[in-house]
């Protein structure tokens, strides 16, 4: 079996390294467990996607969030229900516990190339040395920030994945700049924990998903929209349920559809609060950012070309990520030069390898290759059993993964 290091520990991670484990495939994982959820998305937030969509994977579905709630006495549906945050990452770190016991709490500092495959060191001093690599890294390498926004000092911006607790700005002028699940999600807590809160999207009009509960749909809209894991619809069913077939379109359609599908909107537990009780500035574009005595003016421009001006104590910046592979500084600048890309992101084969042998993308990174379904936690099984297959698959004896020093130790 392939000697394989999984960089990572969130849902794509964790559930990579059940089916590994499930396989006898040798691996070692690192990272933070679920970091992103637990450190960088606002404490009180509800998930937009429903149970039965939020399962951490393993091979025989043992440890589903169902089951996790049912354990702990945790209210639970399949749909209609939202799962809370807390609950979520709550799951992740039992999953962990149960199916992942081998997961280092450690950082993966750098990635080289070596003879038989790759060189890793961790911030422990450790290296050592790995045929296969899986790059599960999440989200928070790639937040974006847009230029006219960028040169605020840290102090007065920052990008929502930069904050877990909403108590800090209570009592606070904050501006929110987005319309999308984020900024909705941010605008509603903001407000419910007393900040004085605006948001400011470039979309004329905010867009949330319906409640869904199956039992309420009669059959004939169960088939005319039948529910997936990315929503209700015959496409959303596609990009859910056939990512190997998405995998085989046109480079320019993928390219496209990954764009314009499932664009900005928030979860429908969020719609009273954000329409009704939270100030916006619809249609409208930040042109400008400065500092003025202590506070921060914005401009902002309408779509019909007038102009305003709008002064806080502080912006979150909920726009969003993008995937740029340089800012994957722990890998070395050669494998980052040799990857081959698709809009930006590694261009991967059918089993999630990029053009570097070896080296493996999944989640966000995967996207362009996959469809959207890689952007949320329910293509973690996909990905896990595609990743799992191909290394089962290329038959390479069994052995533990060896320290650099003790490998040539072994060699004299």
């Amino acid at each position: 079996m392939q000697n394989t290091a999984i960089v990572g520990a969130g849902p794509y991670g964790l559930s990579i390294a059940a089916h590994f484990r499930g396989r006898g495939i040798p691996f070692r994982i690192f990272g933070r467990p679920m970091d992103s959820w637990r450190a960088h998305m606002p404490k009180g937030m509800l998930l937009k996607s429903d149970g039965f969509a939020s399962n951490i994977s393993d091979p025989n579905e043992e440890f589903t969030l169902g089951k996790f709630c049912s354990e702990q006495g945790i209210e639970y549906s399949d749909t209609g229900i939202p799962v809370k945050l807390d609950t979520f990452t709550r799951y992740g770190l039992a999953f962990r516990e149960r199916m992942v016991p081998e997961l280092e709490d450690k950082q993966v500092i750098s990635i080289e190339r070596a003879a038989g495959g790759y060189l890793l060191q961790l911030d422990t001093g450790e290296r050592f040395s790995a045929r296969s690599v899986v790059l599960a890294v999440g989200i928070t390498h790639f937040d974006y920030v847009p230029e006219n926004l960028a040169q605020l000092p840290a102090e007065f911006l920052s990008h929502s994945s930069r904050h877990h607790d909403v108590e800090q700005f209570r009592g606070r002028e904050v501006v929110v700049i987005g319309g999308g699940s984020s900024a909705l999600d941010w605008a509603a807590l903001l407000h419910d924990a007393g900040a004085n809160v605006q948001l400011i999207a470039r979309q004329a009009a905010l867009k949330f998903h319906g409640k869904l509960t199956g039992n309420e749909r009669s059959l004939w809209e169960r088939i005319q929209r039948p529910q997936t894991g990315l929503g209700p619809g015959w496409r959303s069913s596609f990009y859910a349920n056939a990512p190997a077939a998405f995998h085989r379109l046109p480079d320019n359609l993928r390219l496209e559809i990954v764009k314009r599908t499932l664009g900005p909107s928030g979860g429908w537990f969020v719609k009273d609060t954000v329409m009704n009780h939270v100030p916006k500035l619809l249609g409208h574009t930040v042109q400008r950012a400065q500092l003025k005595d202590r506070r921060v003016t914005l401009n902002v421009r309408a779509q019909d070309g007038t102009e305003g001006e709008i002064r806080a104590d502080h912006v979150i910046a909920a726009t969003g990520y993008q995937v740029n592979l340089e800012r994957l500084t722990f890998l070395s600048s050669d494998i980052r030069s040799k990857l081959t890309t698709l809009g930006g992101t590694p261009a991967l084969s059918s089993t999630c390898e990029s053009s570097v042998p070896g080296l493996y993308f999944v989640g966000i990174a995967a996207a362009n290759s996959f469809g959207p379904v890689m952007r949320f936690a329910f293509g973690a099984d996909f990905a896990a059993r595609t990743v799992a297959k191909a290394l089962a698959r290329s038959g390479v004896r069994k052995a533990e993964l060896v320290p650099v020093e003790a490998a040539a130790s072994a060699s004299n």
